[in-house]
């Protein structure tokens, strides 16, 4: 029996994309806003687009603030897709007072560059630190649209960075919990790949 992937939908998320490459590598998807159904889901997937400080009203909105800190800490697999990646940290500069999840210590940065902001389109990934995801990810091209970026107090948690004039981090993760700033389900190949880790992912 193929376990069950649950992705978070608040009203604000690339949900279609990410559910269409989940079905893609054949995982059983179900896209849902119930906390219930999220509390007995194998795995999740958090994803997000927009404001960082809209996204958490939205959570709190839909009541879900509770429920995702009880799966980030009961050890099943999530993943945080682009500004999922963000709301993991403690806050961010887009949104001064918000409080975000609080699971990754840090906050979420505006990317101090040289070049445009936002950093948008393909970008090659540098792998730092260990990911279940990144494996063979090393060296590919990813698809980023931002203008922030997590800047961890425990730089030890960065799985990878990629080069925008300076150092961006483009993935994070500790235990469980893993994070892309990134969109793999746009990332063709390497994307589906990542993807592909996530649902085979055991601990």
């Amino acid at each position: 029996m193929s376990e069950k992937i649950v992705i978070i939908d608040y009203g604000m998320g690339n949900l279609h994309s990410v559910n269409k490459a989940m079905k893609y590598v054949g995982a059983e998807v179900e896209v849902t806003s119930e906390a219930a159904k999220i509390a007995k889901a194998d795995k999740v997937i958090l994803p997000g687009v927009g404001a960082f400080g809209d996204c958490m009203l939205n959570l709190e909105k839909y009541g879900l603030v509770p429920v995702i800190k009880e799966t980030l800490a009961s050890g099943k697999t999530f993943l945080g897709i682009c500004l999922g990646l963000q709301l993991l940290f403690e806050g961010s500069e887009e949104a001064p007072g918000t409080q975000g999840l609080g699971f990754f210590k840090g906050q979420v940065e505006k990317i101090k560059t040289d070049l445009k902001v936002p950093h948008m389109g393909w970008n090659s990934l540098i792998l730092k630190t260990p990911s279940p995801l990144l494996a063979k990810a090393a060296d590919g091209y990813v698809y980023f649209v931002h203008s922030f970026h997590a800047v961890p107090e425990d730089k030890s948690i960065i799985t990878a960075v990629c080069d925008y004039g300076t150092e961006v981090t483009a993935a994070v993760g500790r235990a469980n919990v893993q994070a892309v700033q990134f969109h793999p389900e746009k990332s063709s190949k390497v994307g589906l790949g990542i993807l592909q880790s996530f649902k085979e992912w055991q601990l």
